[in-house]
């Protein structure tokens, strides 16, 4: 990886302005930081691949001109070999940038969930420990998208629920992703343009892994046989049922009362879909992980209300157990 002397469109340089990829990124994370406090730290979440090294390039160059400070931080989840020496080298290149905290941390990756669900878990725990270290108003994550797309036919492969099929959202927190609404072509032009050589996760072509398969194999295929669009459409998808699924959060948070016990009865006159929303909430209350708890749990627990044949328990993820007692629909550990 290497960082260019004077990235295109910087000041003083002879070019009337930007590369187009270049500029979709830039102002991609302008309207992403748009109303932050000014002098506010905002963090790049950087693995050096193509997304993450535009965005983080993006950030150097938009931030001080918002008149805000922008920082990086790569994480090292010690599943390579090399990969202490890798994330030292990331470190480097955001540093090179003009990002300032330029943080390697490094994670120990658990197994409950798989391998991914498990990293995923580890990075974002670190990440939200630096911004919390730093003082940091947000961080900035590279996803595009395409991944986005990818998010989305996984969750239908698995026959998840609205929830997974709204895909992930552009704030979560102190979590933003500025380009959502991006093609990674575009992230990886926009690096070219800049001079940014970025690194090449061997585990982006694993096909060990779902989220491979999908990217190699399932979205090019639907390309082919259905026409170019399929990631668009895909995308779109999950911001109409974000949108949907964000009322139905609403009226499921005004619903509940409490965790556990709840009422059969007050169950039994929920529409389904606040119902469903309802006694998943409790269940995450109790301890199951977010990750594990599946629409076939969730099922199960409807179960309970509206499928009571006198059944004993419901074992959950993370040690949780449900059960129907005396009217009411119990949780314990």
């Amino acid at each position: 990886m290497s960082c260019p002397a004077r990235p295109t469109g910087s000041p003083g340089s002879p070019d009337v302005g930007p590369a187009p990829p270049v500029a979709a990124v830039r102002n991609a994370v302008r309207a992403c930081v748009s109303g932050l406090p000014a002098g506010a730290l905002v963090l790049a979440a950087c693995s050096g691949g193509p997304d993450s090294l535009a965005l983080a390039a993006g950030l150097a160059f938009v931030a001080p001109r918002a008149g805000l400070r922008a920082g990086g931080v790569t994480v090292d989840h010690g599943l390579q070999d090399g990969s202490g020496s890798r994330a030292a080298a990331v470190a480097s290149l955001l540093a090179g940038l003009g990002l300032d905290p330029a943080r390697s941390v490094a994670v120990t990756v658990g197994e409950d969930g798989g391998p991914e669900a498990a990293a995923r878990a580890a990075r974002y725990d670190a990440l939200s420990a630096v911004c919390a270290e730093t003082g940091a108003a947000a961080v900035l994550l590279g996803h595009t998208l395409d991944d986005q797309a990818e998010t989305v036919l996984l969750g239908l492969a698995r026959g998840s629920g609205p929830r997974s099929l709204a895909g992930m959202p552009p704030r979560r927190g102190v979590f933003r992703r500025p380009l959502l609404g991006l093609r990674r072509s575009a992230t990886v032009a926009a690096c070219a343009a800049l001079g940014l050589t970025p690194w090449t996760d061997p585990h982006n072509t694993d096909r060990r892994f779902a989220r491979v398969r999908v990217r190699l194999d399932a979205l090019p295929a639907l390309e082919a046989a259905l026409g170019p669009g399929v990631a668009e459409a895909l995308a779109r998808t999950a911001d109409q049922l974000r949108a949907d699924a964000e009322v139905l959060e609403n009226l499921s948070s005004e619903r509940a009362r409490g965790d556990s016990p709840l009422p059969v009865s007050a169950l039994a006159e929920m529409p389904g879909a606040v119902r469903s929303r309802v006694l998943r909430s409790a269940a995450l209350a109790a301890g199951c992980p977010a990750g594990a708890l599946t629409a076939g749990h969730v099922a199960r627990l409807e179960e309970l209300v509206t499928g009571w044949r006198g059944q004993r328990w419901i074992d959950l993820p993370g040690g949780v157990r449900a059960s129907r007692r005396a009217g009411q629909v119990c949780f314990e550990n």
